[in-house]
């Protein structure tokens, strides 16, 4: 079975002939860690656009963009994304960037004949109170968290983009859907980031002023389950290299997604706890219980994955140690 571990050497068993691959949104966490691996290997050929060369949310720009390359497959990982607060301030931005971006993008792979698309979602696209953990066919079974509405809803019609065009036109377009994601390049906005990167960077701003606590916001009781980029990568191109008979044994027409996480959760509290450790915090850690919690709980079923033939293969601790290293040496100085 694949893990994340043994990445390289699962992708190395798809570079048998040369692959013309266009990855969207390669300078973000997911894209950048998808890019580096396939940037190493023979036999590829990876096509990038930075937002100054190819405006993703222009349609004419993406369409000729499309006409004038051939892809064998194409990755998108574009997105525009962010925390609570950045999805509380920022609703009609997020809905509309992301509608546009993976609009544009499908609808232009259809258009020139793309062999193969994969669509990276969110699990934010489940109900709030989806039954615990989230199978794939709980998608529009309920509510959502209103907190990151607009942005599940454009998760939504991607997936459902993707399944449209391989119901009326027999396209091999795929959907992975994955759990709360960290690691190198993450954002580390102080108040536009997820949550393992804010909380590190405030865990470690903290250390380095000797500061006696640090202020964590929420009860730390909801609990999330957390996967690193890595593992992301390794999952991703994984279903990617199924064939098309595979794919479809663990989908159908109308539930073409499937979820990516390592099936373990654990409580905010928990990973405070435990950033502290990695971090180096020696000092309290105090629960702001007047802002938001977001879902009281979010963990993904993962067996069709498994029996896929992958699974998750970087802990928690070992995942949030590299990233703290990285972050040490890309965005912080020692504390």
């Amino acid at each position: 079975m694949n893990t994340g571990l043994m990445f390289e050497s699962a992708m190395t068993d798809s570079s048998s002939h040369s692959k013309s691959i266009f990855v969207a949104g390669h300078r973000g966490m997911v894209g950048s860690s998808l890019s580096r691996y396939l940037k190493s290997l023979e036999g590829v050929q990876l096509v990038t656009r930075g937002r100054e060369q190819l405006d993703l949310t222009d349609q004419h720009a993406v369409h000729h963009f499309f006409e004038n390359n051939v892809f064998d497959e194409v990755y998108l990982a574009a997105a525009k994304v962010g925390g609570i607060y950045a999805n509380n301030e920022y609703p009609a931005d997020f809905l509309y960037d992301n509608l546009m971006i993976q609009s544009n993008i499908i609808h232009a792979a259809f258009n020139v004949g793309v062999n193969k698309l994969i669509f990276l979602g969110s699990s934010c696209i489940y109900p709030r109170e989806a039954e615990q953990p989230i199978v794939e066919s709980s998608l529009l079974s309920g509510a959502l968290e209103p907190t990151n509405e607009p942005y599940a809803i454009a998760k939504i019609a991607g997936i459902k983009l993707c399944e449209s065009y391989n119901r009326q036109y027999d396209t091999d377009f795929r959907s992975v859907m994955p759990t709360n994601l960290y690691g190198e390049n993450d954002s580390f906005h102080p108040q536009n980031s997820h949550v393992i990167p804010a909380m590190m960077r405030r865990f470690h701003e903290a250390k380095a002023a000797k500061d006696k606590e640090v202020v964590v916001w929420g009860s730390g009781n909801p609990r999330r389950e957390f996967l690193h980029v890595d593992d992301m990568v390794a999952a991703t191109v994984h279903v990617m290299n199924l064939s098309k008979e595979q794919y479809q044994s663990e989908t159908d027409t109308r539930l073409s997604h499937l979820n990516v996480g390592t099936g373990i959760d654990c409580s905010i509290r928990e990973l405070a706890t435990l950033m502290s450790e990695v971090v180096g915090f020696d000092g309290d850690v105090v629960f702001d219980k007047t802002k938001p919690d977001g879902a009281p709980k979010k963990l993904l079923n993962v067996e069709r994955m498994r029996r896929l033939g992958w699974q998750a293969g970087i802990s928690l601790r070992d995942g949030l140690e590299r990233t703290y290293q990285w972050y040490i040496a890309n965005h912080a100085q020692p504390g």
